[in-house]
């Protein structure tokens, strides 16, 4: 890990504020300042930035069934229910990853692992997150080819990786880009809402039967399998998908 990433994944600056510690001197390694921006620390040096120890965080993953009306946000003047409201407070400094809206419920990851959450969000990686939706009323027959062609929203082109019908009012959505409000967005192009969306998948990560409202660790295992490396692009036209 490069010493940015080292001092950001410690909690003490984002990377390019790290970057400007660096550059300023203010960062030393066993006691010399290093301006190195590509050195990496072992587990035998000791970092310090204007002169006091930085101590490396120990990762938290959590996996949480977020259900609808909490907001994901700590502080928000219009509600008092935040998704922290379901945490203990020891998890309060933990950052959500692709955050759901406040009618959606589901799958919602939070983590003090920078690099971590940067993997299942960036469009790079082409993450893949599964939606059960249902509708307001019966889907028309050509919705969910809509849903894959798509529609522009906020200059880009939105549209459905997969999308199953499973029942007259129920769909199984799959994105891999990440636009705000995608999917109700979408929806409400072709005149329809969502009266239900819930996420039930976040790559290799599933929600399997946890209850509404609680919480888990992630394993060894599921922390692993997310990739952690810049994907092979075999095809340079094929557009990144939707969140």
């Amino acid at each position: 890990m490069r010493l940015n990433r080292f001092l950001a994944a410690a909690g003490v600056t984002s990377r390019r504020g790290a970057d400007e510690l660096i550059k300023s001197g203010r960062v030393t390694v066993n006691g010399k300042p290093c301006r190195d921006f590509h050195f990496q620390p072992a587990p035998t040096d000791y970092v310090k930035v204007d002169g006091k120890f930085v101590h490396q965080r120990t990762p938290v993953y959590i996996l949480l069934n977020k259900p609808a009306g909490f907001v994901c946000t700590r502080r928000d003047s219009n509600t008092t229910d935040t998704i922290y409201d379901l945490l203990p407070p020891k998890f309060s400094s933990l950052a959500y990853v692709g955050r759901l809206d406040a009618q959606s419920e589901g799958l919602l990851l939070l983590t003090n692992d920078g690099n971590f959450a940067q993997r299942l969000t960036h469009p790079r990686f082409k993450i893949k997150k599964e939606y059960q939706v249902v509708l307001d009323r019966a889907a028309t027959p050509d919705l969910a080819q809509k849903l894959l062609r798509g529609v522009v929203l906020d200059g880009k082109r939105a549209r459905a990786k997969r999308v199953q019908q499973i029942s007259p009012t129920r769909l199984c959505i799959m994105l891999e880009q990440g636009i705000n409000r995608q999917i109700r967005r979408m929806l409400a192009c072709f005149g329809f809402h969502a009266k239900k969306l819930t996420r039930v998948r976040m790559g290799n990560l599933r929600l399997h039967d946890l209850p509404r409202g609680k919480w888990r660790h992630l394993s060894t295992q599921e922390v692993r399998v997310i990739p952690s490396k810049t994907p092979v692009r075999l095809r340079s036209r094929d557009p990144a998908a939707v969140t």
